[in-house]
This record gives C-alpha cells, structure tokens and sequence, in this order.
C-alpha cells in the first residue's frame, strides 16, 4: 500500500500550481476566463477525477475478483459548480460541491444481476464514502 505524500507547489504563473506525488508530477490551473493559463484541469475536476478513477477502479477489481467478463468501465461525471466562483465568496461563505453527476458505462457480456451488483460496488468505492461523509481536515502552517 502506498499513501505518498502529496506537495502541492506554486508557480509563477498567476494561479498554476504544481503537484507532486512520489515520481508523478501534475499541472493544476484554471482556465482563461478565471484568469488563469488553462494549463491542467482544476482542483474541482481533479476531485471528480479522483472519485471517478477510484469508482472504476474498485467496479474493475470487483469483477475481476468474481471473474466476470467486464471489458472495460467508463465513468464520466460532472458538477455544476465553478472553482474560481467559489473562491472569490471564501471570505464570506462555506462554497461546497453539493452534487456531483457520475455516468458508469459497462463493457462486456455481463448479466443484468452482474451488472446490478457492479453499479452497487461502484457507489461504495473509497473516494465515494470518503466525500459522502463527514471528513476532517487538520490546517496548520508549516515553519
């Protein structure tokens, strides 16, 4: 099991940001008409990133664990919020996504009870339990 630590580093431009993850390096901007560079997906789109990952991720090991004949898995998923909206109303609001739409698309001979069993699993995935619930996160500057 591998929980790396995960720094998050700015950039000279206005609102880039660089993640690294052990060997794995990711752009995170916003888009042009927030002022950014457009330079890699959001911190909203990198949360549906990780839940839609996670989601399709644990379909796949399900099914690979009951050797099910799923080809492939596809999630795709959408919110109706706006990172740089929510940012600007920090100071004087608790912005939050409140809904977040996930599209599973099933690849395979599957069974209509496989298939069941598989949207079941999907919906109870770590990333998901994990935004589904209360979460705590510790703050502190570091010297």
């Amino acid at each position: 099991m591998s929980n790396r630590e995960v720094i998050v580093t700015a950039e000279e431009a206005k609102y880039r940001h660089n993640v690294t993850i052990g060997p794995h390096l990711l752009d995170v901007d916003e888009p042009q008409s927030a002022g950014g560079r457009d330079a890699g997906p959001t911190p909203y789109e990198l949360l549906m990133a990780a839940l839609g990952t996670c989601t399709a991720i644990t379909v796949r090991m399900y099914a690979d664990r009951h050797q099910w004949p799923l080809q492939g898995v596809q999630a795709r998923l959408s919110l109706a919020r706006d990172h740089a909206d929510d940012c600007s109303q920090c100071a004087v609001s608790t912005p939050r996504v409140d809904r977040i739409s996930l599209f599973i698309s099933l690849e395979g001979d599957l069974t209509d009870e496989q298939r069941r069993r598989l949207l079941a699993v999907a919906a109870r995935c770590p990333v998901h339990n994990s935004l589904a619930g209360p979460i705590s996160i510790e703050i502190r500057e570091e010297r």
